[in-house]
């Protein structure tokens, strides 16, 4: 007679942390597109101005006590084809890279139409790159060992300390920022950060978030059996009693786009494309098995914890930043569940999990970093430095709309960061990374997430703390045995970057 165990009971003691979404700080920029917001007859050079305006006197500020009372007492020029020749001064304005591999629109329109364009290129950074600083008055180029090393990109405001030579460069021995934007702080939050990996005990009863990105739901190699292991680790029917306490700790999960793969024309409908096809896509060839698939994930996950779901490149979602929430409709039953939220990308969320304990999250899908990196060479920058210099710049996406396609704001620029967020986050990236950036009073914990259908990595953040840990996903021995087990971060100082 066969015997079969049974398996242990659900510890009835579990239960989830509950954390609330607040409503958005009056300093934190929305990023909907109103009805009334809808009008690309502008100039993006808009952007630029405002940009400039709302940051200049930031940086001046800081310029000013970086430099006051170093010798040669350098002046400040308020113009930069103000600057006087072998004379020490600072000028502030808007950097932009003058780089012979980036695209360049009038090339495009000039092209043959008969010859197909160039596949576009994983860097624009070259030798021969020139460093302009520009504001309403013109442009002048910057030369120096120093402002080279300082890896800058397009669109990032800068004040620069040095003289201009007989040749009319100007020759830069210092760089100042803006620096990291003032932090709320509340009473309950005032206590040591957890190092990396290095958790007390009391972190058992904290509210932790989940982060995933790039589930490529539909791609040819997606991976079925990960995403059903990460929806059971999730609702906690995965694993034992430790994973399911472990499980048990995530309040919400942010899904930080690439949640849908692209979609691969054949050559019949390419062609069809190209000739200009009048109607919609073809029943024949077009499948909604990805998006039936997302939804059963969501709807599964949804009925454990809060979803936030933020479109990202690959998704079926408009291609210029910020891109808009999902419609709900689209996911199907999970659309009428309230613990769903679609939301724009970028987002800032404020979490709330007690009555003083708030945590502010600004999230995105990758594509700023993604796009930076291309201007920078690499070694020695990193993503995760990289990522580091844009909250000291107080700007996520400096080079939009230089490279980076964005909405033609005429009054405001909404990528500005005005308040450095406690949780910074960063998806579509190839490989997990993070760091606790500090700054006198002010930290912000930055997170990599990689994206999931490559790694199976879910990433996961304590909001108490700080802490971060992983879950990897996987199959072993060429996929005949499905495994999840905890990714060690390693014990690291804070402030040193993984």
């Amino acid at each position: 007679m066969t015997t079969i165990t049974p398996l242990p009971p659900t510890d009835p003691s579990l239960s989830r942390p509950l954390t609330t979404v607040l409503p958005p700080a009056d300093s934190t920029p929305s990023f909907l597109i109103t009805a009334a917001d809808k009008s690309y007859k502008h100039q993006y050079a808009n952007i630029y101005f405002i940009r400039l305006r709302n940051l200049r006197d930031l940086v001046e500020e800081k310029a000013r006590q970086r430099w006051h009372g170093i010798d040669g007492n350098p002046i400040l020029v308020p113009k930069v084809l103000e600057v006087e020749k072998s004379q020490l001064c600072y000028v502030v304005g808007t950097v932009y890279m003058d780089m012979p591999l980036k695209p360049n629109v009038m090339e495009d329109i000039a092209r043959d139409n008969s010859i197909p364009p160039p596949p576009p290129l994983s860097k624009f950074y070259s030798p021969d790159d020139n460093i302009m600083l520009e504001d309403e008055s013109g442009r002048i180029q910057l030369v120096g060992k120093r402002v080279i090393e300082e890896r800058l990109v397009t669109g990032v405001i800068v004040a620069v300390l040095g003289i201009e030579t007989p040749t009319g460069e100007f020759e830069v021995v210092d760089v100042c920022y803006a620096g990291m934007a003032p932090q709320p702080k509340f009473a309950a939050l005032e206590q040591k950060m957890e190092v990396d990996g290095q958790l007390d005990a009391s972190t058992t009863t904290d509210a932790w978030i989940a982060v995933v990105s790039g589930l490529d739901i539909g791609s040819p190699s997606t991976a079925d059996a990960q995403m059903q292991m990460l929806t059971e680790y999730l609702t906690g029917e995965e694993g034992g009693s430790a994973d399911q306490v472990s499980a048990a700790q995530i309040s919400r999960l942010i899904i930080a786009g690439d949640s849908l793969a692209p979609v691969m024309l054949t050559k019949n409908e390419a062609e069809e494309v190209k000739k200009g096809r009048r109607y919609g896509y073809d029943g024949t060839s077009f499948s909604p098995h990805p998006t039936l698939s997302l939804a059963a994930h969501l709807l599964d996950i949804a009925r454990s914890i809060p979803v936030h779901l933020l479109p990202g490149e690959t998704d079926p979602s408009g291609v210029i930043l910020p891109q808009q929430p999902f419609p709900r409709a689209m996911f199907g039953a999970v659309s009428s569940s309230s613990s769903f939220s679609c939301e724009t990308n970028p987002t800032y969320l404020r979490i709330g999990s007690g009555p003083e304990n708030v945590r502010t999250l600004l999230v995105n899908s990758g594509q700023p970093l993604n796009d930076m990196f291309k201007y920078v060479q690499t070694p020695p920058v990193t993503p995760i430095s990289l990522l580091e210099s844009t909250v000291r710049w107080r700007h996520m996406a400096p080079t939009a709309p230089d490279t980076l396609w964005c909405h033609p704001y005429f009054s405001a620029d909404p990528f500005i960061i005005p308040e450095t967020p406690d949780i910074y986050i960063v998806g579509g990236q190839e490989k997990f990374g993070t760091k606790v950036v500090v700054d006198g009073d002010t930290k912000c914990r930055l997170v990599l997430v990689p994206r999931f259908a490559d790694t199976g990595l879910l990433v996961l953040v304590n909001l108490r703390t700080l802490a971060v840990k992983c879950v990897k996903f996987g199959m072993r021995d060429e996929g005949e045995i499905p495994f999840h087990a905890p990714f060690t971060v390693p014990k690291l100082s804070p402030g040193t970057e993984k």
